[in-house]
């Protein structure tokens, strides 16, 4: 580590803000030929999409055959193909990680298979909106099921590289079973009821418990697989605790961090990237984030993105090439936002299970 990077004042204070880079460096390189798959919370797709733009192997074990199915490009991202490299929708937690490992090999098999919708339509408690018009019968719903877990086995057992997005502390599971869900029962559909459900805030050492039983699982079935922690800059849409959102935002983040800390420490196929310091860090001053103070500009993406491609690309261009003088940053940064700028809007109104709090 050079000097520069362990001092506040040279690091932070008296640097230009498209420069800062907390990554100093990375433990692997990602080829182009390498498959990389995401998972996690909405900010995930971030680097999936940009995986994709420049050409790398972002691996889609569940594409949805469009000729066989009948859809457009627009309809099956609708429907979630391609958003994830499975359709398991968001990933908000490490439980959820874990928990969809076991179920699509069959270690597990959580009691609760379906919920009804308000207009009678079935959805799949454990990606509830990953199919727009619901299913007809139950029948469908396992049929879809299954493929969807013949998916997941095969991206676990064939990718080379895992981004996993930890998003969220907060969450809602069974209290027969402990079957966690993306979303509170009755938000989408199912209904509430407290004798079924319950409330969990998970702390630190339950958060590192799943992810080491996911990383153990992951090798077990692909010893070559290497893994890329971040935590979602994200802010919470809404609380469950008795306390105002910002202080339970707070203490998500930063269990998620500390955990993802000592993750990447224990295990070195795991490494963590600092997108959560990279959009929330206060030498920004809050201009990464749009007016709501939640959603990511995409100029800050753009930061995020171009520190992973420098970092882990293995032929990414050089510092020097990438960070020159303040005016090509600037403009490096605007011509990605225009890019950005439609993509963006429909991210979040299509793949942001969370969302659906706010509505």
């Amino acid at each position: 580590m050079k000097d520069v990077d362990s001092a506040w004042r040279l690091a932070i204070e008296k640097s230009a803000m498209h420069t800062i880079d907390p990554v100093l460096r990375s433990g692997f390189k990602i080829d182009r030929q390498d498959k990389v798959a995401t998972a996690g919370s909405c900010f995930a797709q971030h680097i999936s999409r940009t995986l994709q733009k420049k050409g790398f192997n972002y691996f889609i074990s569940e594409k949805g055959d469009l000729s066989e199915i009948d859809l457009t490009a627009d309809e099956a991202q609708r429907r979630n193909y391609g958003v994830f490299s499975a359709r398991f929708g968001n990933i908000y937690t490490a439980r959820q990680l874990l928990q969809l490992f076991d179920r699509a090999y069959g270690h597990y098999t959580p009691e609760e298979s379906y919920w009804v919708r308000d207009d009678g339509k079935l959805v799949d408690p454990f990606r509830p909106q990953v199919e727009p018009e619901g299913f007809t019968s139950i029948e469908d719903l396992n049929a879809d099921r299954e493929k969807h877990f013949a998916s997941v086995r095969d991206m676990f057992e064939s990718l080379d590289v895992l981004v996993f997005t930890l998003g969220l502390t907060e969450s809602w599971q069974s209290r027969t079973d402990g079957a966690v869900f993306p979303l509170a029962p009755g938000v989408v559909a199912g209904e509430m009821d407290t004798t079924r459900y319950e409330f969990v805030n998970f702390q630190v050492a339950d958060v590192v418990a799943d992810l080491k039983g996911f990383i153990g699982r992951l090798l077990g079935v692909n010893p070559k697989a290497k893994m890329l922690i971040t935590v979602s800059p994200v802010p919470l849409i809404a609380t469950y605790e008795d306390r105002h959102v910002l202080v339970s935002t707070t203490y998500s983040k930063s269990a998620l961090r500390a955990a993802a800390e000592e993750i990447s420490l224990q295990h070195s196929m795991c490494e963590y990237f600092p997108s959560y310091e990279i959009i929330t860090g206060s030498y920004t001053r809050g201009e990464y984030f749009e007016s709501d103070l939640r959603s990511v500009k995409p100029e800050g993406v753009e930061h995020v993105m171009r520190l992973f491609l420098q970092h882990y690309a293995s032929d990414a261009p050089s510092i020097a090439s990438l960070l020159t003088e303040q005016s090509d940053i600037t403009h490096h940064a605007k011509s990605f936002s225009e890019e950005l700028l439609e993509q963006n809007a429909r991210l979040a109104a299509i793949v942001c299970d969370e969302e659906a709090l706010d509505r």
